[in-house]
Parts: structure tokens; C-alpha cells; sequence
């Protein structure tokens, strides 16, 4: 991550669970967002530094409309702004959870419906 230091205007945090939020901020650049849409169940930490440095801001929303949504998803149209997910069919959902228990998840969790029997 050490050379993307400063060099984003925008990061999207997703991550719902308990995580520090300075090493994400230090790869902002001047009027860097934080755009935070997943909330941890504790306070995030930060270095109050890594806000200062560069004008930075952490901002977000617990739910966006469905006017935000839409403008996100074309964006990311326009941008080829893709997830990365692991797909996971129904029969391995229970192996799937444990893996999520363990925090053995490097992305999100997508079922795939189509393997529904």
C-alpha cells in the first residue's frame, strides 16, 4: 500500500466490522474522502494526523436513497468499478458461514441462486 500513499481522492469503506481507519486515509490525497457506508459495532480508530495531513475527510451515510444508489451504480458503470466477491453456491453456504465466523473472508459473500435445488 506504501505507493498508493496520497494517491487516491476517494475510497470506499465498506467493511462493517471493527477496523482502523488511518492506513485507508493515508492513501488520500489532498481533499481526500473517506467515504464510510459500513458501520463497525465500535467507534473506528484514526490518527487525528491523518485527518489534518492533506485536508481529509472521513464522510458517509448509514443508508443511502435510492437517488444515491443510482447515482453510485452509474458511476461505477462509467468507471468499470467492479466488487470482488467469492461466489458461493447453496451447497457450500454452511462452510461459507464458518469461514465468516473465523474471519477467514478476504471479500463479500455472494450466493449464487442459481445452484437453489
Amino acid at each position: 500500500m506504501a505507493s498508493y500513499k496520497r494517491y487516491f481522492n476517494v475510497l470506499l469503506d465498506a467493511v462493517s466490522a471493527n477496523h482502523n481507519y488511518t492506513k485507508y486515509l493515508d492513501l488520500l490525497d489532498i481533499d481526500g474522502k473517506l467515504l464510510v457506508v459500513g458501520l463497525p459495532q465500535e467507534q473506528p480508530k484514526n490518527s487525528r494526523f491523518s485527518l489534518i495531513n492533506n485536508r481529509r475527510s472521513i464522510i458517509g451515510s448509514m443508508i443511502g436513497g435510492i437517488k444515491e444508489t443510482q447515482e453510485m451504480l452509474d458511476f461505477c458503470a462509467l468507471h468499470n468499478i467492479v466488487s470482488e466477491v467469492e461466489v458461493v453456491p447453496m451447497s457450500a453456504i454452511n462452510e461459507a458461514y464458518e469461514r465468516m465466523i473465523k474471519g477467514d473472508v478476504k471479500y463479500r459473500f455472494v450466493i449464487d441462486t442459481s445452484t437453489l435445488q
